[in-house]
């Protein structure tokens, strides 16, 4: 399908320091899509997010032509289907499309979370977290060696669905180590995995969409200190 969309046709309810949110945008511009990117503010969601999201209710919510589509590797895979003129982004080979789909939902339902506990947790359960994160990387680094056949991507020469699934959490991942005195992502252990995030951060397609490290870290104290305080979580 050609890509015949206006700005309006196509809009983005979302928040810069989502690694979810930055998968969308990213599926984006490696289709050459342009899109209005509505920010939501953190504390109260929009009534529009609202009506587009009624069962999750948070961010992102894709709309294309009016019709809203949440949760980002759903929106990042309709996507790679409705402007399939583009690049594409999952394989085509159906084997190596499910061995996408399986690594990118791991990444969501075992690597992300745990990452995500790191920088306020203590002691032992610290160390068992980042026990956890430090073998989903190693297991991840398996899955590069072997998904890119030796080039720069998981996707092969160009970025692909898995790519875009764990390089979104690349800003949260370097925020982690600086806050939580840790160092996750090591040369040593996962050299592919270092090389790879370099190759993926300097890609056209994701410059300027991975937050920097302290912008970050700022956004996740002041995340912390209103949640201490009482007030209602962010987004």
């Amino acid at each position: 399908m050609a890509n015949t969309s206006s700005t309006t046709d196509v809009k983005v309810l979302g928040a810069w320091p989502s690694p979810f949110v930055i998968r969308v945008r990213i599926a984006l511009n490696i289709k050459s899509v342009k899109y209005e990117f509505l920010e939501e503010t953190f504390g109260s969601k929009s009534q529009l997010l609202l009506q587009s999201n009624p069962v999750h209710k948070k961010i992102p919510v894709f709309i294309h032509g009016g019709k809203p589509i949440a949760e980002s590797l759903i929106i990042v895979q309709y996507i790679d289907e409705v402007w399939s003129s583009g690049p594409s982004i999952l394989p085509s080979d159906p084997y190596d499309r499910a061995i996408a789909r399986f690594w990118a939902a791991y990444v969501d339902d075992k690597f992300f979370p745990p990452l995500r506990l790191i920088k306020s947790a203590q002691g032992e359960e610290k160390a068992a977290l980042v026990k956890q994160v430090t073998e989903g990387l190693d297991l991840l680094e398996e899955a590069f060696q072997k998904s890119s056949k030796g080039k720069a991507f998981f996707g092969g020469d160009r970025i692909g669905y898995l790519d875009i699934a764990f390089g979104s959490t690349l800003g949260w991942l370097r925020a982690t180590e600086n806050m939580g005195e840790v160092k996750l992502l090591d040369g040593a252990k996962t050299p592919g995995l270092v090389l790879w995030a370099e190759s993926f951060c300097a890609d056209g397609a994701v410059k300027g969409l991975i937050p920097e490290t302290e912008k970050l870290v700022e956004f996740a104290k002041l995340l912390a200190a209103r949640m201490k305080g009482g007030a209602p979580p962010k987004q």
